[in-house]
């Protein structure tokens, strides 16, 4: 009897010693899944934010918000942490969603690559500096599942220009890309092959200020118009400007004088080889600046044809 009570014991210890191993087990699953929701990493002079669920577009938990605060409280408390950058893991997404608003009084910088939607608007465009890419989509779709565009919507929705806000509301409409920047949603817009180096130079930067800060992203903010032809930009401003008080039949006179100046000129033959026939997408502009073209050269473009003009 006594070696069969042994063997009884021995078996529930075994068994307790099994399931014992199996609790700490999910526990310590438990604990890496939710650590790896989201990172918190010291990385040069910045606390990094990776929000790190891109199988589900990065979206937020409560767990996720709660170490993000606790993780900002500390930096903000820390001398050697000079900015705040956060960002989204994968390419799809920075953020599809959640519910969280923080505020920050260190220099705060969200890449909002990807998706960004509700809570990914929260913990972003109250940000000092938002970086937006060609694969940026931007919405608050919250009306269509009968709620409202939280995270501080009604703070910054408001504040765009031409009441594009109150559209974005009440639609849910989604910019993308370049737009997300030209409606003031994003403070600057980076290629995304470009965004890896960007964050590199931040991290670099050495006890930097705001103004350091803003000067690295300018660097990388990639407008439009300095791609564009110094000549055709200021014969282009000049043309609108005539244009919004004469009649058509002046403005097409005047534009006539334009195409036979601009086929004798440098830059509109360059700009067809650059994106038409070499497809270089590099066209080398004479004059190469706009301080470079004169009140003469812009004249010469409206200059009147004599008998040559356009006749009606």
């Amino acid at each position: 009897m006594g070696l069969q009570r042994l063997c009884r014991l021995m078996s529930r210890f075994n068994s307790y010693k099994r399931t014992n191993i199996i609790l700490q087990h999910l526990k310590m699953s438990n604990h890496t899944d939710a650590a790896a929701e989201v990172l918190l990493e010291r990385k040069g002079c910045a606390g990094v934010i990776t929000l790190n669920r891109p199988r589900f577009l990065n979206t937020l938990t409560l767990g996720m918000i709660r170490q993000i605060y606790a993780q900002l409280k500390k930096w903000e408390q820390d001398p050697k942490t000079f900015l705040i950058i956060i960002k989204g893991a994968g390419e799809k997404a920075f953020c599809a969603g959640g519910d969280i608003r923080d505020s920050c009084q260190k220099p705060y910088i969200a890449l909002i690559h990807g998706i960004t939607m509700g809570g990914g608007v929260g913990v972003s465009v109250h940000g000092q500096f938002r970086v937006a890419t060609e694969k940026s989509v931007f919405a608050m779709p919250e009306t269509a599942i009968g709620l409202f565009p939280d995270v501080g919507g009604g703070y910054f929705l408001p504040r765009l220009q031409g009441k594009l806000g109150y559209f974005l509301a009440l639609t849910g409409f989604r910019l993308k890309g370049r737009d997300v920047y030209t409606a003031g949603i994003a403070t600057h817009f980076v290629d995304f092959e470009k965004l890896g180096m960007l964050e590199e130079d931040l991290l670099a930067l050495k006890s930097p200020s705001k103004e350091n800060i803003a000067d690295v992203l300018e660097t990388y903010h990639a407008k439009v118009i300095k791609k564009m032809s110094p000549t055709s930009l200021k014969i282009t401003l000049r043309q609108l400007m005539e244009g919004s008080s004469k009649t058509l039949p002046e403005v097409l006179i005047m534009e006539y004088r334009l195409s036979q100046a601009c086929m004798k000129g440098h830059d509109f033959h360059e700009g067809v080889r650059a994106v038409l026939i070499d497809k270089d997408q590099s066209p080398k502009w004479k004059p190469a600046d706009l301080k470079e073209v004169t009140d003469e050269d812009l004249n010469d473009y409206f200059k009147s044809l004599g008998s040559n003009d356009l006749k009606f």
